[in-house]
């Protein structure tokens, strides 16, 4: 059994997965009675798991995603008209790899904002760094960052190099020309280099309508919504639908 020293030394180099490890083998008969070798092996198993789990949970919680508990198991099909092996290839996550986008499209309640957090929670276990945030959200915080010098360049920064960011409610609120230009640098940097989600209640149609018609307007459509997977989630109200069968 190792002394308190090295368990000292192992939790200040933030290696106390090692100390349960080793002190879990010592407590099972079966273990003890195999070789170094092979209890050294399981116990880099067991310390790569646990550290695994542990990023896998920061991820999640650094996403702020609204339903964190959403993924592939809970996601429901029948009546949707979704394309399951599209969804079974985009689970995948290699659209992050290409720097593709999705963009989930369809009526309030339809479903779009548990779909993005099901990619969300997938990029998550894929150990991809993603954040979830609401268009709304999004420009208040933009209106908060013009209020001191500086902040806009550090909030461009901060949010054009996520690998995935998901845009929840987009455009669901009137753009001023500033906001507009803010979402056209936001989005010229991340085109082509990062992965975004947009969750929309518009068609491709009506985008350029609802940011002004401008040459800005123009880029980010061009950017994304002729380019993205497109992915309608149907004119089934899921929120009545899981209130009416009591599914969480």
């Amino acid at each position: 059994m190792i002394n308190d020293e090295t368990k000292r030394k192992l939790r200040e180099l933030n290696m106390s997965e090692i100390i349960t490890g080793l002190e879990f083998q010592q407590s099972e008969p079966t273990t003890v009675s195999l070789s170094f070798d092979e209890r050294m092996q399981r116990l880099t198993d067991y310390v790569y798991q646990e550290k695994y789990n542990g990023k896998i949970q920061r991820l999640i919680k650094s996403a702020k995603l609204r339903f964190p508990q959403a993924d592939i198991h809970s996601l429901y099909y029948d009546g949707r008209h979704l394309d399951r092996n599209l969804l079974s290839e985009l689970f995948s996550c290699q659209y992050i790899d290409h720097h593709q986008s999705i963009i989930l499209q369809g009526p309030t309640g339809s479903g779009k904002t548990f779909l993005s957090c099901v990619f969300g929670k997938q990029a998550c276990l894929r150990q991809t760094k993603t954040r979830y945030i609401r268009f709304p959200d999004l420009l208040m915080e933009y209106g908060d960052a013009s209020l001191v010098q500086g902040q806009q360049k550090k909030l461009l920064a901060r949010y054009g190099k996520i690998p995935l960011l998901i845009i929840d409610e987009w455009l669901v609120s009137d753009v001023s020309d500033s906001e507009l230009y803010f979402l056209f640098e936001l989005m010229e940097r991340r085109s082509d280099t990062t992965s975004t989600i947009f969750c929309t209640q518009y068609r491709k149609d009506d985008w350029i309508k609802r940011m002004g018609e401008g040459i800005q307007a123009e880029a980010i459509v061009d950017r994304y919504a002729y380019t993205a997977y497109w992915i309608e989630t149907g004119t089934m109200n899921m929120r009545e639908y899981c209130s009416k069968n009591k599914i969480q």
